[in-house]
Order: structure tokens, then C-alpha cells, then sequence
């Protein structure tokens, strides 16, 4: 297994790598030497702008760097050398085979027909390389957009330098200049009116992606459909928006006033939207951890809030230096990944080795939870208190301390558990559960007395992808007592 995964990452670097100087050839014989540094330093100015607002939706659960690197190398090399090639040839094809046709009809049918599609396929590739091989970083909607958004960016990064190259030569052989010049004007079109044109199209096929990732395994036809259907449409508004330029200024700037903002606008709340959600889903997920005895009562309620996360961040980074604010990143990254597992577990989508996953990434949890729990219990007291989850509140669970309103199944005994740590902030004993078994021996994180019971998830397939129905299944394992943790490093 690992030397194939060792064969695959050395194919696709030695093939990307090849694209790479194919193209920089390609483009430096087509712009010239001057023409292609003068493209490369004005094609690179929005990237940056584009990569960090990608990251910036991404901030929930981010996306290892390798994979944006792959997606954004495949989309300036390899998806540009295909689009080079494949353009001209598929446009001679049509030009000599369907019509005969003047040079400007030419120009005209393969910027609306064969241009789209064939950039469209090349870019979403990547998307398909990365949502077959890297499945346990693709949970959904807002992975698909920034996987195919970052892709879209490195496309437009070189197909830029190209445009904004051969205007330069164009403009010295004609001698303009200034704002005046065509490369003044291409600017202006591509990096300044357009930055997100490209991201735009790629992304409708990394929402079909996303919405296919979340499918459960016997919906093949879906899983396979929707992306298709998302290509298909990428494709369309791509060739309208090429088609645009051949309508004069008036129609140009009606497609781009009528056509992309709003549809640029309606992707960037969908975007938003789909990652309140992916909030959501941690503050649904982890109380069956928080019932265990893994975590904290406010952990859910801190760890699916970017403000509250921010915050612990900052407090551990003052407090006790980078290196524990560096350990409450990492434990805020594996308890998202818990519980975005654990929602994949009710869909049926979270694969045989989930019980080695799940457990794996508790033991992360685990080592650095005597830095993060207490940070993010102070952050939680910094943000609105959210109502418990409805499967929560179904089995009468009440939340914690300030978090929801206290309604105990029974009498509350026993010392506070004082999960402070210096942060200025304890809890009294919580309610005692009585929907399924948890540990009953070693200290509960923080120290203090374990809950006795916890309630279980009612429905949803079993972990490790079962798809018998409905539960009720066991809640998560909690840990052994006087475990220390595990010492298995790195990242599941």
C-alpha cells in the first residue's frame, strides 16, 4: 500500500513537473522573454487575493496544504498544457469538418464551444484525482469549492500570463502605453473585473463533488450523476461568458452585470452557508464524545464557533507561548475531523476503518488536551449560547453550567469537577445520563468524576459504514483508566 502511494505522488510530480516546463516553453515562445515577465508579474497579483479567500472559507476544517499545492499546480501546468493543445486542434477539427467559416467565426467557436469544454474537463480533474485519492479530506460542499476554486486560480494564473504577455508585445509593436495600452485593458478585464471567473465555473463542479462525497455508497447513479450534471453546467456558463465578448460592450457588460455578479454572489453566501453548517455538525457530533468522557462540557459549544476558536488560540498563545497555541490548532483540527467522521458514520460514508480512525484521532485529542480543553472553556464563555442539539434535547439533555437550562434526570452529588486549570473557570457536577454506557474507571479529563452514563445517537448507520438501518448504536469508547494517551505521532 505504501509503495503504491509512493508510485502515484512520484507520477504525478514528474508529470507535473513535465507540464510545467512544456508550458513555460510554450508560453515564453508565444509572449517572448520581456512579454512573459511582464505577463508573470501582473498574473500573479490577484493569486494571492484568490488563495486567501479560499483558505479564508476553508478555515473551518482546512484543507493540508499538499493537496492545494497539487490542485493549484495541476490547474497552471497540466490542465493548461491540455487546454493549449487540445484547444487548437478541436477548433481546426470543427472549422475543416462541420463549416467553413471566416477567421473571426473561428475565434468565435472555439472561445464559446470547444474552449469550455475542453478547460472545463482538464480543470476538474484535479477535483476527481483528489475526491477518489483523498477521500478523508473531502467531507462535502465547501471542500469541492476550494479544491476546484484553487485549481481555477492556478489556470487562470498562466492562462493570464499568456494574455497579458502577448498585449504587451502587441502594444510594442504598435507602440501604446499607459492606461491607454491593451495591456492596461487586459488587466483590467481579467485581474480586476474577472479575478473569480475561472473559480466561478471550476467550483459548480466542486459543489457536484461535495454534494456527491456526502452521498451514502448505495446511491452510485446520484454519486456518479451529479458531478456530470455540475461539469455540464460549469461548462455552459463558461461558453456563455466567453460568448459575451462577441456581443460588443453593451452585451459584454450585460452578461457580466445580469449573469456573473449575481451568480458569483449566490456561490459566495452558498459557500458561507455550507460552512455554518459544517459548524453545526460539530456542535451535533461531539456531545456523544463530551458524554463519554473525552471532552469538556463547553468543548462543543467552543470548538464550533470560529470566534470562541480564535480566541482560545489567542489565550494560549499568551498565556503559555506559541507552542501551546500551535497544540489548541492541532487539537481544534482533529476534534473537526472527529466529528465530521462521525457525521460520515451516520450517512455510511465513513468506510471499514472507521473504529481506527475515530480512535486514532481521540489519542491526538488526548495529548493535548490538558493546553486546549481549559483555553476553549474559557473561550466558550466569550460567545451567544447555542440551544443543545435536537438529538440531544430528544433525550433530555440539558447542556452544562450556563450553556442550556438545567433539568438533572436525578439528584447531582459530589464536588465540582473544577475543569478551570487557571483559567478562572469551574463546573459543578452535570446531570446523570441514562441512555447508554460509558467508562466508569480512571479520572475524566480535567480530573474530575466521571459521568456515569451518556445518551446515545437514535439513528444512522453503525460506525464503520454498516448500512443495516437504524440504530440504536454505542456511543464512543471513552478512555481507560489511567490511560496516559497513546504515543502514535502524526496525523491519521
Amino acid at each position: 500500500m505504501r509503495e503504491s502511494r509512493v508510485l502515484r505522488a512520484t507520477a504525478l510530480i514528474v508529470l507535473l513537473s513535465f507540464s510545467g516546463l512544456v508550458i513555460l516553453a510554450l508560453v515564453r515562445e508565444q509572449t517572448g522573454t520581456k512579454g512573459f515577465l511582464v505577463g508573470l508579474g501582473l498574473a500573479i497579483l490577484p493569486v494571492p487575493l484568490l488563495i486567501a479567500a479560499f483558505r479564508w472559507a476553508d478555515r473551518v476544517e482546512p484543507k493540508p496544504w499538499r493537496n492545494l499545492l497539487f490542485a493549484f499546480a495541476w490547474g497552471s501546468c497540466a490542465a493548461t498544457l491540455v487546454a493549449l493543445l487540445a484547444n487548437g486542434l478541436a477548433t481546426d477539427w470543427i472549422m475543416t469538418t462541420v463549416a467553413e467559416s471566416s477567421s473571426a467565426d473561428r475565434d468565435t467557436w472555439g472561445a464559446t464551444l470547444v474552449a469550455p469544454v475542453v478547460e472545463e474537463s482538464a480543470k476538474a480533474a484535479a477535483v476527481l484525482l483528489l475526491y477518489l485519492y483523498r477521500r478523508h479530506d473531502f467531507n462535502g460542499v465547501v471542500d469541492g469549492v476550494v479544491i476546484a476554486g484553487v485549481t481555477a486560480t492556478g489556470f487562470a494564473f498562466t492562462e493570464n500570463i499568456l494574455y497579458l504577455g502577448n498585449a504587451f508585445v502587441s502594444d510594442q509593436t504598435f507602440g501604446y502605453s499607459g492606461l491607454q495600452s491593451t495591456t492596461a485593458a487586459t488587466f483590467f478585464i481579467r485581474a480586476v473585473m474577472s479575478p473569480f471567473a475561472h473559480p466561478l465555473f471550476t467550483a459548480l463542479t466542486g459543489i457536484g463533488f461535495g454534494i456527491a462525497a456526502a452521498r451514502p455508497p448505495w446511491q452510485r447513479t446520484r454519486r456518479v450523476l451529479i458531478p456530470i450534471v455540475a461539469l455540464l453546467t460549469s461548462m455552459l456558463l463558461h461558453g456563455v461568458w466567453n460568448g459575451s465578448a462577441s456581443l460588443g460592450g453593451y452585451g459584454f457588460l450585460a452578461v457580466y452585470g445580469l449573469c456573473m455578479v449575481p451568480l458569483f454572489a449566490l456561490l459566495t453566501w452558498f459557500t458561507i452557508w455550507s460552512r455554518g453548517k459544517e459548524l453545526r455538525t460539530i456542535r451535533t457530533q461531539l456531545p456523544a464524545y463530551q458524554a463519554a468522557g473525552w471532552l469538556t462540557p463547553p468543548e462543543p459549544v467552543a470548538l464550533s464557533s470560529m470566534r470562541a476558536r480564535a480566541i482560545a488560540q489567542d489565550l494560549a498563545r499568551r498565556t503559555r507561548g506559541h507552542a501551546a497555541a500551535r497544540a489548541v490548532a492541532e487539537y481544534t483540527s482533529y476534534a473537526t475531523s472527529l466529528a465530521f467522521l462521525r457525521q460520515r458514520a451516520y450517512r455510511g460514508t465513513a468506510g471499514q476503518d472507521f473504529a481506527a480512525r475515530e480512535r486514532a484521532l481521540l489519542n491526538h485529542l488526548w495529548q493535548r488536551k490538558d493546553i486546549a480543553q481549559p483555553a476553549l472553556a474559557h473561550a466558550a464563555l466569550s460567545i451567544p449560547t447555542p440551544p443543545p442539539p435536537p438529538q440531544w434535547r430528544q433525550q433530555g439533555y440539558g447542556g452544562y453550567g450556563p450553556y442550556a437550562p438545567y433539568r438533572p434526570h436525578g439528584p447531582s452529588t459530589g464536588p465540582g469537577n473544577g475543569w478551570g486549570h487557571g483559567y478562572g473557570w469551574g463546573y459543578g457536577t452535570g446531570p446523570t445520563f441514562t441512555g447508554g454506557p460509558t467508562p466508569t474507571s480512571g479520572p475524566a479529563p480535567g480530573g474530575g468524576p466521571r459521568p456515569t452514563a451518556g445518551p446515545t445517537p437514535t439513528s444512522g448507520p453503525a460506525p464503520g459504514g454498516s448500512t443495516s438501518g437504524p440504530g440504536p448504536w454505542p456511543p464512543p469508547y471513552g478512555p481507560p483508566g489511567g490511560w496516559q494517551g497513546p504515543q502514535a505521532p502524526g496525523r491519521p
